[in-house]
């Protein structure tokens, strides 16, 4: 059975069918010469120059913590670039595609989940990513109740309720997807009932709070929200660990003008973080700064993720 998930408003779509092996493809309206599997940077006839850069981080509960956040960075990309860089709060995972794939977005965290989408339907073009100090990155979904919900394990959520956060997502909602089938023989609609929260942040403060009874959702939200005391440890129950997978990616529309891209990236990797405001809430799930990645391989895993799942995009 087929069913399609509108990613934007009314212009994007995941189709998610029967497990396929058709190769991830961009939107014909983007080319990849080089098969990087991104796309590739036009002529300069089509590139733009704004002069102001709008900069979004992917949909979080509350957007003024993390404008604050990346305000010290935000003013460092400015001198670097020579241009205003406002930041831009995002609702949804969709709508900032959309804003991207529409030219009214510029730079870019996209959550690990919609990186394939991003970059197939909105030219996006990832090459950061925050890492500990150690270089090592990445962070794990999990299964989370609360403590005398009855959940024991995995099994225990047939017949409830289970919440994702949005169908973009890999953690919350295409990873779990995969494994409560292929591990558990368990699908959304027959074995338990799928809801959806919108935001990592909500389904952490619904589980917290009972209105959910277990959620799938990034384990770097939930220590950030732990040390932040949005949650206390005593009101969530981990009942599955997965693999670790590769967290937001930073990255660029591909039309921007080929030499300010290239400041951009200047400012992503001289950015110092030794007493910055992005420290001080990114340290919270151990970053400490920002090391080079490329989506044809440290998205490898997520693109069979989307494979295992028959995920098809479609760009309209």
């Amino acid at each position: 059975m087929k069913r399609t998930i509108i990613a934007t408003a009314a212009t994007l779509a995941i189709t998610l069918s029967a497990p396929m092996h058709a190769a991830f493809s961009l939107d014909s309206r983007y080319t990849d010469a080089d098969g990087d599997l991104i796309a590739d940077i036009p002529d300069a006839a089509d590139q733009t120059d704004p002069s102001t850069l709008i900069f979004a981080y992917t949909p979080v509960e509350d957007p003024a913590v993390y404008a604050e956040a990346w305000s010290d960075f935000l003013a460092h990309l400015e001198s670097v670039t020579g241009k205003k860089v406002q930041f831009f709060p995002v609702q949804s995972n969709a709508a900032q595609i959309e804003a991207m794939r529409a030219g009214r977005l510029h730079i870019a965290g996209f959550n690990t989940g919609s990186n394939p989408l991003a970059v197939a339907c909105a030219g996006y073009r990832p090459f950061t990513m925050m890492a500990s100090a150690d270089g090592s990155y990445g962070y794990e979904m999990e299964i989370i109740t609360y403590p005398e919900s009855g959940i024991e394990a995995v099994e225990d959520i047939k017949g409830g309720k289970l919440a994702f956060t949005s169908e973009t997502s890999n953690s919350g909602f295409k990873a779990p997807s995969a494994i409560l089938m292929a591990d558990y023989s368990m699908a959304a609609g027959d074995d338990f009932e799928p809801v959806f929260s919108g935001k990592h942040d909500n389904s952490i403060l619904g589980v917290a709070n009972k209105d959910y009874p277990a959620a799938a959702v990034a384990n770097s939200v939930l220590n950030r929200m732990l040390s932040r005391d949005v949650v206390s440890a005593d009101q969530i129950k981990s009942i599955y660990k997965s693999q670790t997978f590769p967290t937001t990616s930073y990255g660029l529309a591909n039309n921007l003008n080929a030499e300010l891209q290239d400041k951009i990236k200047e400012g992503f990797a001289s950015f110092d973080w030794e007493g910055s405001s992005l420290l001080e809430e990114f340290s919270k799930s151990g970053e400490a700064q920002f090391v080079p990645i490329t989506f044809k391989e440290e998205w490898a895993v997520i693109r069979k993720i989307d494979e295992a799942n028959g995920v098809e995009y479609s760009c309209q």
